[in-house]
C-alpha cells in the first residue's frame, strides 16, 4: 500500500554513514577502538562504571546470568508478559524461569507477587523495564537484599530512562540494554551490559568473547600481543566496530529522539482522551518513561469487535501496529513446562486480549501522528456498542 504507514522506521541520518564509512576505511572491522569508544561513552551516559557492548541483548542477558554464576537447577524470577529472550537465556543453564504476573497500569512485574515466588533455589530477578517505563525497583531490591538474590535488569525498552531520577543502567547490579533494529538507539543488532562491579565487567568480557584472556584487537593491534589463554569456555557475542560506529552516531542523537518520542506519546495522549473505549498508557511520577511503546488498552466491553479485528481494521486502512507481548505463559514451551494455565496469570492473561502498540518513533512526522490519531478515533466511533 503506498500511503502505508509501517510500524517503525529507522532514523539513520548521514552522521550514521559518515560513521560507518570512516571505519571501513580504517581497514579494521570487527571489535577494536569504535567499540571501545562506545562502551566509554555508553557508561558515561548511564552513569556506569563499566559497559561491555555485545551482538544482542540476548548475549547480555545471557552473561549476565553467567557471571552471577546461575547454575542448573538454580530459579530466576521473569515477567510473563516480556519477549521470549528474558527466560530462555535461564533456560541455556538448565535453569528454570518462574513465570509472575505484571500489573494492570504499566503491565511491569508485580511486586506484590515476588516474595511468595522466591524458594531456596531462587538466584536472581530479572525485571523488565516493559515498553520503557521502568520498574519499580525499590521494593524489587530490598526483596533481593533480604533474600541475597542478584538484580538484572532487561532493559530492552529503556534507554534513556530513569527512575527517581537515576538513569537505568545504574542502579541494579547488571543492567542489559538493546540496539536491535527498532529500538530507541540502534546498531542493526547490538546490546549493552552496565554494571559497577568490576570482577563481573572482566567475566563477561573475557566470556563475549570464546572466554580468551585478549581479544582480537589487542592481539592484532600495535598496542597487543600474539599471545592468549583460554581462560573458560566463552561465547562469540562481541560487537563490532561497524556497529559501534553506527551506535556512536546514534547515542549523540539518543535526547532528541526521546522527546520526539515523548511529545509523540503526549499527542497520543490528548487525541484519544475523550474516548472512553481506549485506555492510554500511564506514567508513574517518579519515571521517566522511555516511550519504546504506545500500547493502549481497548475496553472491549464498549467495543463490538475483537482487539484482532481492530488490528486488521487499523491495517486496512493503513496503519501498521503490533501485540507487545504475547504473554510467556501462553506459548507451547511455556505452558506445558511450567504446567501454567491462563488462570495462574489473571492480569496478562486478560490484558492480552486488549494491547495494541501503535506506531510511534523519532521518524514520524507530526501529520503521520496526526492521521493515526484520526484512524483510530474513525474506528473506535463505528465499533461502539
Amino acid at each position: 500500500m503506498k500511503d502505508f504507514l509501517p510500524f517503525h522506521r529507522s532514523d539513520v541520518g548521514e552522521e550514521e554513514v559518515a560513521e560507518v564509512v570512516e571505519v571501513l576505511r580504517s581497514g579494521w572491522l570487527t571489535t577494536g577502538p569504535k567499540v571501545r569508544e562506545f562502551e566509554r561513552e555508553f557508561a558515561a551516559m548511564v552513569g556506569a562504571q563499566h559497559a561491555i557492548a555485545v551482538n544482542s541483548c540476548t548475549a547480555a542477558l545471557h552473561l549476565a546470568l553467567e557471571a552471577i554464576g546461575i547454575c542448573e537447577g538454580d530459579e530466576v524470577l521473569v515477567p510473563t508478559m516480556t519477549f521470549a529472550a528474558t527466560a530462555e537465556v535461564v533456560t541455556y543453564f538448565k535453569a528454570k524461569p518462574v513465570l509472575l504476573d505484571c500489573t494492570e497500569s504499566t503491565l511491569n512485574l508485580n511486586t506484590d507477587l515476588i516474595e511468595k515466588a522466591i524458594t531456596k533455589k531462587t538466584k536472581a530477578i530479572i525485571p523488565v523495564h516493559f515498553a520503557g517505563h521502568p520498574c519499580d525497583l525499590k521494593p524489587i531490591h530490598a526483596i533481593a537484599k533480604a533474600n541475597n538474590l542478584h538484580v538484572i535488569e532487561d532493559a530492552a525498552h529503556a534507554l534513556p530512562a530513569r527512575y527517581h531520577g537515576k538513569m537505568i543502567g545504574s542502579i541494579s547490579d547488571i543492567t542489559c540494554f538493546s540496539f536491535y533494529a527498532t529500538k530507541n538507539i540502534t546498531t542493526g543488532e547490538g546490546g549493552m551490559i552496565t554494571t559497577d562491579n568490576a570482577e563481573w565487567a572482566a567475566r563477561m568480557r573475557m566470556m563475549s568473547l570464546h572466554g580468551l584472556s585478549r581479544d582480537a584487537w589487542n592481539r592484532y593491534s600495535s598496542q597487543g600481543s600474539w599471545y592468549y589463554e583460554i581462560l573458560s569456555p566463552g561465547f562469540k557475542y562481541n560487537l563490532t566496530d561497524i556497529a559501534a560506529a553506527l551506535g556512536l552516531a546514534q547515542l549523540k542523537k539518543c535526547d532528541r529522539f526521546w522527546k520526539g518520542r515523548e511529545q509523540y506519546a503526549a499527542r497520543y495522549a490528548e487525541g484519544f482522551k475523550d474516548l472512553p473505549e481506549i485506555a492510554c498508557p500511564q506514567t508513574d511520577a517518579h519515571v521517566q518513561h522511555a516511550w519504546h511503546l504506545y500500547v493502549i488498552q481497548l475496553e472491549l466491553d464498549r467495543l463490538r469487535i475483537s482487539r484482532d479485528e481492530f488490528i486488521r481494521q487499523l491495517q486496512e486502512a493503513g496503519v501498521g501496529c503490533s501485540v507487545h507481548f504475547i504473554p510467556l505463559h501462553l506459548h507451547p514451551y511455556h505452558r506445558d513446562k511450567g504446567s501454567y494455565r491462563p488462570e495462574d496469570f489473571p492480569v496478562s492473561s486478560r490484558v492480552f486480549q486488549r494491547i495494541v502498540s501503535l506506531p510511534l518513533y523519532s521518524k514520524m512526522t507530526e501529520d503521520e501522528i496526526d492521521r493515526v490519531i484520526g484512524i483510530v478515533r474513525d474506528l473506535v466511533k463505528r465499533s461502539r456498542r
